[in-house]
Protein backbone atom coordinates (compact mmCIF):
# COMPACT_ATOMS: atom_id res chain seq x y z
CA UNK A 1 0.00 0.00 0.00
CA UNK A 2 2.81 2.36 1.05
CA UNK A 3 4.48 2.16 -2.30
CA UNK A 4 1.27 2.42 -4.10
CA UNK A 5 0.65 6.06 -2.29
CA UNK A 6 4.17 7.26 -2.94
CA UNK A 7 3.33 6.39 -6.66
CA UNK A 8 0.07 8.42 -6.01
CA UNK A 9 1.86 11.70 -4.37
CA UNK A 10 4.46 11.61 -6.87
CA UNK A 11 1.52 11.79 -10.11
CA UNK A 12 -0.31 14.25 -8.09
CA UNK A 13 3.00 16.88 -8.03
CA UNK A 14 2.93 16.95 -11.30
CA UNK A 15 0.12 19.20 -12.14
CA UNK A 16 0.14 19.02 -15.92
CA UNK A 17 -0.36 14.99 -15.95
CA UNK A 18 -3.04 16.25 -13.60
CA UNK A 19 -4.79 18.05 -16.19
CA UNK A 20 -4.18 15.58 -18.86
CA UNK A 21 -6.12 13.15 -16.23
CA UNK A 22 -8.84 15.67 -15.65
CA UNK A 23 -9.26 15.93 -19.76
CA UNK A 24 -9.39 12.54 -20.26
CA UNK A 25 -12.20 11.75 -17.19
CA UNK A 26 -14.06 13.82 -19.20
CA UNK A 27 -13.58 12.01 -22.69
CA UNK A 28 -14.08 8.77 -20.51
CA UNK A 29 -17.18 10.06 -19.18
CA UNK A 30 -18.65 11.18 -22.31
CA UNK A 31 -17.93 7.79 -23.58
CA UNK A 32 -19.49 5.93 -21.25
CA UNK A 33 -22.76 8.48 -21.36
CA UNK A 34 -23.25 8.05 -25.03
CA UNK A 35 -25.63 5.29 -24.76
CA UNK A 36 -27.64 7.56 -22.50
CA UNK A 37 -27.10 10.97 -23.66
CA UNK A 38 -28.24 9.97 -27.29
CA UNK A 39 -29.49 6.54 -27.33
CA UNK A 40 -30.44 6.46 -30.87
CA UNK A 41 -27.98 5.73 -33.97
CA UNK A 42 -25.65 8.83 -34.10
CA UNK A 43 -25.34 8.60 -37.96
CA UNK A 44 -28.85 8.97 -38.41
CA UNK A 45 -30.27 12.55 -40.23
CA UNK A 46 -31.94 14.37 -37.26
CA UNK A 47 -31.98 18.33 -38.76
CA UNK A 48 -31.68 20.56 -40.88
CA UNK A 49 -28.07 20.12 -42.78
CA UNK A 50 -25.02 22.86 -41.50
CA UNK A 51 -27.10 24.36 -38.63
CA UNK A 52 -23.77 26.04 -36.60
CA UNK A 53 -23.08 25.44 -33.19
CA UNK A 54 -24.93 27.12 -29.97
CA UNK A 55 -28.22 28.02 -32.25
CA UNK A 56 -30.27 25.35 -30.82
CA UNK A 57 -30.23 22.97 -27.89
CA UNK A 58 -31.64 20.71 -29.55
CA UNK A 59 -28.12 20.58 -31.60
CA UNK A 60 -25.57 22.26 -29.21
CA UNK A 61 -22.58 21.21 -31.62
CA UNK A 62 -24.63 22.12 -34.39
CA UNK A 63 -25.04 19.71 -37.16
CA UNK A 64 -22.82 18.41 -40.60
CA UNK A 65 -23.17 18.70 -43.88
CA UNK A 66 -26.05 15.48 -43.99
CA UNK A 67 -27.94 16.79 -40.88
CA UNK A 68 -26.62 14.32 -38.55
CA UNK A 69 -25.82 15.68 -35.08
CA UNK A 70 -22.31 16.35 -34.23
CA UNK A 71 -22.99 16.21 -30.22
CA UNK A 72 -23.82 12.34 -30.84
CA UNK A 73 -21.27 11.59 -33.78
CA UNK A 74 -18.29 12.94 -31.18
CA UNK A 75 -20.06 11.41 -27.56
CA UNK A 76 -20.34 8.08 -29.66
CA UNK A 77 -16.95 8.50 -31.70
CA UNK A 78 -15.01 8.77 -27.90
CA UNK A 79 -16.02 5.32 -27.82
CA UNK A 80 -14.40 4.13 -30.56
CA UNK A 81 -11.72 5.84 -29.89
CA UNK A 82 -10.66 4.37 -26.71
CA UNK A 83 -11.74 1.14 -27.70
CA UNK A 84 -9.35 1.31 -30.41
CA UNK A 85 -6.37 2.81 -28.82
CA UNK A 86 -6.42 0.73 -25.01
CA UNK A 87 -6.98 -2.45 -27.38
CA UNK A 88 -4.49 -1.85 -30.02
CA UNK A 89 -2.12 -0.71 -27.18
CA UNK A 90 -2.64 -4.12 -25.30
CA UNK A 91 -2.13 -5.93 -29.10
CA UNK A 92 1.20 -4.30 -29.32
CA UNK A 93 2.12 -4.01 -25.64
CA UNK A 94 1.70 -8.03 -25.69
CA UNK A 95 3.49 -8.38 -29.00
CA UNK A 96 6.09 -6.25 -27.54
CA UNK A 97 7.00 -7.70 -24.87
CA UNK A 98 7.28 -11.13 -26.07
CA UNK A 99 9.55 -10.87 -28.59
CA UNK A 100 11.60 -8.24 -26.24
CA UNK A 101 11.55 -10.58 -23.48
CA UNK A 102 12.58 -13.89 -25.91
CA UNK A 103 14.94 -12.48 -28.01
CA UNK A 104 16.53 -10.66 -24.65
CA UNK A 105 16.50 -13.84 -22.68
CA UNK A 106 17.80 -15.98 -24.67
CA UNK A 107 20.31 -13.96 -27.33
CA UNK A 108 21.95 -15.70 -29.70
CA UNK A 109 20.60 -16.36 -33.21
CA UNK A 110 17.25 -15.99 -31.67
CA UNK A 111 17.88 -12.21 -30.39
CA UNK A 112 19.32 -11.50 -34.38
CA UNK A 113 16.15 -12.98 -35.89
CA UNK A 114 13.88 -11.35 -33.61
CA UNK A 115 15.64 -7.53 -33.90
CA UNK A 116 15.78 -7.96 -37.71
CA UNK A 117 11.73 -8.58 -37.88
CA UNK A 118 11.61 -5.62 -35.66
CA UNK A 119 13.97 -3.35 -38.05
CA UNK A 120 11.55 -4.96 -41.18
CA UNK A 121 8.70 -3.39 -39.83
CA UNK A 122 10.13 -0.14 -38.76
CA UNK A 123 11.07 0.57 -42.41
CA UNK A 124 7.60 0.57 -43.93
CA UNK A 125 5.53 3.92 -43.19
CA UNK A 126 3.05 3.26 -40.74
CA UNK A 127 0.46 4.77 -42.02
CA UNK A 128 0.74 2.95 -45.36
CA UNK A 129 1.54 -0.26 -43.28
CA UNK A 130 -1.92 -0.08 -41.24
CA UNK A 131 -4.01 0.87 -44.77
CA UNK A 132 -2.59 -1.87 -46.62
CA UNK A 133 -4.08 -4.13 -43.68
CA UNK A 134 -7.07 -2.51 -42.86
CA UNK A 135 -7.71 -2.67 -46.91
CA UNK A 136 -6.77 -6.65 -47.10
CA UNK A 137 -8.67 -7.16 -43.89
CA UNK A 138 -11.56 -4.86 -44.31
CA UNK A 139 -12.82 -2.12 -42.73
CA UNK A 140 -14.18 -2.74 -38.75
CA UNK A 141 -13.14 -1.99 -35.86
CA UNK A 142 -11.33 -5.30 -34.49
CA UNK A 143 -9.69 -5.15 -38.09
CA UNK A 144 -7.84 -1.15 -37.61
CA UNK A 145 -7.54 -2.10 -33.68
CA UNK A 146 -5.24 -5.60 -35.20
CA UNK A 147 -3.41 -3.50 -37.84
CA UNK A 148 -2.67 -0.30 -35.48
CA UNK A 149 -1.04 -3.17 -32.80
CA UNK A 150 1.04 -4.94 -35.41
CA UNK A 151 2.59 -1.39 -36.11
CA UNK A 152 3.14 0.29 -33.29
CA UNK A 153 4.92 -3.14 -31.32
CA UNK A 154 8.45 -2.33 -32.01
CA UNK A 155 9.24 0.48 -30.03
CA UNK A 156 7.91 -1.93 -27.12
CA UNK A 157 9.91 -4.96 -27.96
CA UNK A 158 13.10 -2.84 -28.03
CA UNK A 159 12.53 -1.00 -24.89
CA UNK A 160 11.84 -4.56 -23.37
CA UNK A 161 15.13 -6.14 -24.74
CA UNK A 162 17.17 -3.24 -23.37
CA UNK A 163 15.51 -3.47 -20.03
CA UNK A 164 15.83 -7.53 -19.58
CA UNK A 165 19.33 -7.22 -21.10
CA UNK A 166 20.49 -5.00 -17.80
CA UNK A 167 18.43 -7.54 -15.85
CA UNK A 168 18.83 -11.36 -16.99
CA UNK A 169 22.59 -11.26 -15.29
CA UNK A 170 21.42 -10.19 -12.01
CA UNK A 171 22.35 -11.97 -8.70
CA UNK A 172 18.53 -12.47 -8.35
CA UNK A 173 18.38 -13.94 -11.50
CA UNK A 174 21.34 -16.22 -10.97
CA UNK A 175 19.39 -17.87 -7.89
CA UNK A 176 16.63 -18.41 -9.81
CA UNK A 177 18.48 -20.29 -12.15
CA UNK A 178 20.49 -22.24 -9.36
CA UNK A 179 17.57 -23.15 -7.73
CA UNK A 180 16.58 -24.81 -10.81
CA UNK A 181 13.84 -22.57 -11.91
CA UNK A 182 12.21 -22.89 -15.64
CA UNK A 183 12.83 -20.14 -18.36
CA UNK A 184 9.34 -19.24 -18.34
CA UNK A 185 8.99 -18.87 -14.60
CA UNK A 186 12.12 -16.64 -14.75
CA UNK A 187 10.71 -14.37 -17.52
CA UNK A 188 7.33 -13.99 -16.32
CA UNK A 189 7.81 -14.34 -12.30
CA UNK A 190 11.45 -12.43 -12.17
CA UNK A 191 12.20 -10.38 -14.73
CA UNK A 192 9.15 -9.07 -16.31
CA UNK A 193 7.95 -7.53 -12.91
CA UNK A 194 11.17 -5.32 -12.89
CA UNK A 195 11.22 -4.56 -16.47
CA UNK A 196 7.12 -2.93 -16.42
CA UNK A 197 7.48 0.37 -15.58
CA UNK A 198 8.77 1.53 -18.36
CA UNK A 199 7.05 -0.51 -20.62
CA UNK A 200 3.79 1.06 -18.94
CA UNK A 201 4.45 4.54 -19.87
CA UNK A 202 5.41 3.74 -23.36
CA UNK A 203 1.85 1.44 -23.61
CA UNK A 204 -0.02 4.70 -22.58
CA UNK A 205 2.04 6.84 -25.49
CA UNK A 206 1.24 4.21 -27.65
CA UNK A 207 -2.76 4.58 -26.75
CA UNK A 208 -2.20 8.41 -28.14
CA UNK A 209 -0.64 7.23 -31.20
CA UNK A 210 -3.18 4.34 -32.02
CA UNK A 211 -5.65 7.59 -31.59
CA UNK A 212 -3.97 9.72 -34.23
CA UNK A 213 -4.05 6.25 -36.43
CA UNK A 214 -7.40 5.38 -36.32
CA UNK A 215 -8.09 8.95 -36.99
CA UNK A 216 -6.29 9.44 -40.16
CA UNK A 217 -7.92 5.70 -41.20
CA UNK A 218 -11.19 6.83 -40.56
CA UNK A 219 -10.72 10.38 -42.50
CA UNK A 220 -9.33 8.52 -45.83
CA UNK A 221 -12.64 6.62 -45.36
CA UNK A 222 -11.30 3.55 -44.65
CA UNK A 223 -12.88 3.21 -41.30
CA UNK A 224 -16.00 1.46 -40.19
CA UNK A 225 -18.77 3.20 -42.08
CA UNK A 226 -21.11 2.44 -39.50
CA UNK A 227 -20.02 3.39 -36.70
CA UNK A 228 -19.35 6.86 -35.37
CA UNK A 229 -15.99 8.07 -35.73
CA UNK A 230 -13.87 11.70 -35.01
CA UNK A 231 -11.47 11.24 -38.12
CA UNK A 232 -14.62 10.13 -40.10
CA UNK A 233 -16.12 13.30 -38.89
CA UNK A 234 -13.33 15.48 -39.83
CA UNK A 235 -13.10 13.61 -43.46
CA UNK A 236 -16.71 14.34 -44.47
CA UNK A 237 -16.31 18.06 -43.41
CA UNK A 238 -12.79 19.12 -45.57
CA UNK A 239 -14.86 19.49 -48.35
CA UNK A 240 -16.48 22.16 -46.05
CA UNK A 241 -13.66 23.57 -44.63
CA UNK A 242 -14.18 27.31 -45.98
CA UNK A 243 -17.84 27.33 -45.10
CA UNK A 244 -18.46 25.14 -42.64
CA UNK A 245 -15.52 24.74 -40.93
CA UNK A 246 -16.55 23.66 -37.68
CA UNK A 247 -17.63 20.47 -38.94
CA UNK A 248 -13.93 19.92 -38.71
CA UNK A 249 -12.86 21.67 -36.30
CA UNK A 250 -15.07 20.43 -33.17
CA UNK A 251 -13.82 16.53 -33.92
CA UNK A 252 -10.50 18.37 -34.47
CA UNK A 253 -10.08 19.35 -31.09
CA UNK A 254 -11.37 16.48 -29.59
CA UNK A 255 -8.57 14.52 -31.06
CA UNK A 256 -6.00 17.12 -30.20
CA UNK A 257 -7.16 17.45 -26.31
CA UNK A 258 -7.72 13.31 -26.09
CA UNK A 259 -3.73 12.91 -27.53
CA UNK A 260 -2.73 16.14 -25.41
CA UNK A 261 -4.04 14.85 -22.28
CA UNK A 262 -2.81 11.12 -22.94
CA UNK A 263 0.87 12.25 -23.16
CA UNK A 264 0.67 14.35 -20.67
CA UNK A 265 -0.54 11.39 -18.56
CA UNK A 266 2.21 9.30 -19.76
CA UNK A 267 5.07 11.85 -18.70
CA UNK A 268 3.24 11.78 -15.35
CA UNK A 269 3.44 8.06 -15.63
CA UNK A 270 7.10 8.63 -16.14
CA UNK A 271 7.91 11.15 -13.48
CA UNK A 272 6.32 8.68 -11.06
CA UNK A 273 7.77 5.92 -11.79
CA UNK A 274 11.09 6.24 -12.82
CA UNK A 275 13.47 5.34 -10.32
CA UNK A 276 15.91 7.84 -11.62
CA UNK A 277 13.76 10.73 -10.29
CA UNK A 278 12.94 9.64 -7.18
CA UNK A 279 15.17 12.13 -5.59
CA UNK A 280 13.79 14.79 -7.52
Amino acid sequence: MAPFLTFLGRFARNRAALAGLAVLVIVVVAALAAPYLFPRNPLRIVGRPEVWPFLTWRHPLGTDSLGRDIAAIVAHGARTTLLIGLFASFTATLIGVTVGAIAAYFGGWLDEVLMRAAELFQTIPNIIFILTIVSILGQSIGNITIAVGIVTWTPIARLTRAEFLSLREREFVQACRALGMKDVQIIVGEILPNALPPVVILSSLVVASAVLFESAVSFLGLGDPNVASWGGLIGDGRTLIRTSWYICAVPGVAVMLTVLALNLVGDGLNDALNPRLKGQ
